[in-house]
């Protein structure tokens, strides 16, 4: 899912790393409205609190916002930069930094979570972990994948599902048919990820976010996974043979 760059990457590979990440979004989204009354996985609407806390010259309440903002921005800002940095040496595990720093925040906000009496301080650490995810996807995707921003999404959507009926080549119908799931996918595995995210945080609170950390490890290790699976596959029919 992640070591596939350029020429190498497939439709296959978008479509399966869309599919986990959204679903990892949507549950960190939803235990940070139900946990601290906050969205955790884009600053659109804080940017309108912001302006509303300001408006009503709120200017604590304001600087939050702000911080919720510049946390997204940073969490994102750091992931290119490590990117960056490893890819010079060896291109095949530059995504590894930035995933393995959003892991090791999810879980500690999974078993830590209850104890840190500062909401703002929580959702400030999502918005960073989930900056660092889309950040992280919109690289390794060439920008086909954004995890966390369902109104462009819907937007991208409605244009794509309206140029079927104008667009009627083969080649275009592809192309377009193609881009619609994949779109289709990020939408449907947030929503469920929100979905079963919330359901989890009933019973275990903070701890759902450990379970969002065990997919990513999952996400993290799924070539190395996939490719001794083929290998032993591989042994299996020689030794028939």
């Amino acid at each position: 899912m992640f070591k596939h760059r350029g020429k190498n990457r497939t439709f296959g590979h978008n479509l399966r790393l869309a599919a986990l990440l959204s679903f990892v979004a949507g549950m960190v989204n939803i235990t940070g409205v139900l946990s601290v009354k906050v969205l955790t996985t884009n600053v659109t609407g804080h940017f309108a609190y912001f302006a509303e806390e300001t408006a009503n010259e709120q200017y604590w309440n304001a600087l939050a916002f702000l911080f919720y903002i510049l946390s997204f921005l940073f969490g994102s800002f750091l992931s290119n930069v490590l990117i960056e940095l490893v890819a010079k040496r060896n291109p095949r595990i530059a995504h590894t930094p930035p995933m393995l720093i959003e892991i090791a925040l999810l879980i500690f906000i999974g078993f830590k979570g209850a104890e840190i009496a500062a909401d703002q301080l929580i959702a400030c650490i999502l918005l960073f972990a989930m900056g660092m995810q889309n950040s992280l996807v919109t690289q390794v995707s060439q920008s086909m994948v954004r995890t966390t921003h369902l109104t462009g999404l819907f937007t991208d959507l409605g244009i794509e599902l309206s140029q079927l009926f104008f667009y009627r080549e083969p080649h275009q119908q592809f192309r377009l048919k193609r881009s619609i799931l994949l779109r289709l996918s990020i939408i449907t595995f947030f929503f469920t990820g929100c979905i079963g995210g919330g359901f989890l945080y009933k019973i275990h609170k903070f701890e759902t976010l450990i379970v969002a950390a065990i997919l990513l490890i999952i996400a993290l290790f799924y070539d190395t996974i996939k490719m001794r699976f083929y290998q032993a596959q591989r042994k299996l029919r020689k030794f028939g043979k």
